[in-house]
């Protein structure tokens, strides 16, 4: 069953408070640890805001997460086999990009592998985050054009290209092209 973008931010509103309280955080509290307005928190909690790739990550690691994390299931998984049909699908409401979480979730991996569908022109930046100079990653592109900024320098990948990164320092995701890219995204949650 294919979900609508209603559906999601339901799903993510739930999620959110959810992990809140299970951190026995406070919105002021998660606000302060965040940098994000306890205003915007509370939106999203109600779901009446959808955030963006930049701001669930912020949250996120807030609350001891990867993003990745934060889509999965809290029940162990009971097959080691993720399905497409079944796999989870977030749209960032901000540019568009379309992320999967292909991983099983509910192993006992430290690794969340992630398939994106990045458009045109789009540009993420994760600003720099000290809770995650413990995980790294590798970001595979399959199709397109796809820049990546680390501090001031900047990786041009192509089809087949794999960059890897600590994930801790500030970078952004960038599309010069005209055309959608996609990629992988597989992320190591500790060293």
């Amino acid at each position: 069953m294919e979900l609508t973008d209603r559906d999601i931010e339901n799903a993510i509103s739930e999620r959110l408070k959810r992990l809140r309280a299970r951190a026995g955080l406070t919105l002021d509290e998660l606000a302060n640890r965040s940098g994000v307005s306890r205003a915007m928190i509370s939106r999203i909690e109600r779901a009446e805001a959808s955030p963006t790739a930049a701001l669930l990550a912020r949250l996120s690691e807030a609350l001891g997460l990867s993003l990745s994390a934060f889509f999965a299931d809290d029940e162990p998984q009971n097959s080691p086999l993720s399905r497409r049909t079944e796999q989870k699908l977030w749209r960032d409401p901000h540019t568009g990009y379309l992320r999967r979480s292909v991983s099983p979730s509910g192993t006992p991996s430290r690794v969340d592998i992630v398939e994106v569908d990045f458009p045109a022109h789009a540009r993420v930046s994760f600003p720099p985050r000290e809770e995650s100079r413990v995980m790294t990653q590798h970001v595979w592109l399959f199709e397109g054009v796809l820049e990546m900024v680390i501090g001031e320098t900047v990786h041009t990948l192509h089809p087949g290209d794999c960059l890897f990164m600590d994930i801790g320092a500030a970078f952004d995701f960038h599309n010069p092209s005209d055309k959608p890219a996609r990629y992988a995204v597989i992320l190591d949650r500790g060293r």
